[in-house]
């Protein structure tokens, strides 16, 4: 079981990427347009370091829904490796089978 603390850092940083989303994508359009002035890409690049850092994309971190794991994370079943293969072995995710032989 990961840090609680680690958990909570990793939503406040879910939470903040969501807030701060359609701000960063306005001011980095702005950054990057051949027809914005020096200025005001100049500005929008002052904007965007006033933003968090922790509100960026980059900053997230996949953790597993059931341990909070961050490595051997399963995308489509948002899970780890680990709680997958234990929660696969008591028949609670469908269609997996566990082999044996």
């Amino acid at each position: 079981m990961a840090k609680k603390s680690m958990v909570e850092r990793d939503l406040k940083r879910r939470r903040l990427a969501a807030k701060f989303e359609n701000k960063r994508q306005a001011l980095k359009a702005i950054m990057r347009s051949e027809e914005a002035s020096p200025e005001d890409k100049f500005k929008a690049a002052l904007q965007l370091a006033e933003i968090p850092r922790n509100a960026s994309k980059t900053r997230i971190r996949n953790r597993c829904a059931v341990t909070g794991r961050p490595r051997g994370f399963y995308r489509k079943l948002k899970m780890s490796r680990i709680a997958l293969r234990e929660l696969g072995s008591q028949g609670k995710v469908p269609g997996l089978v566990k082999s044996s032989w």
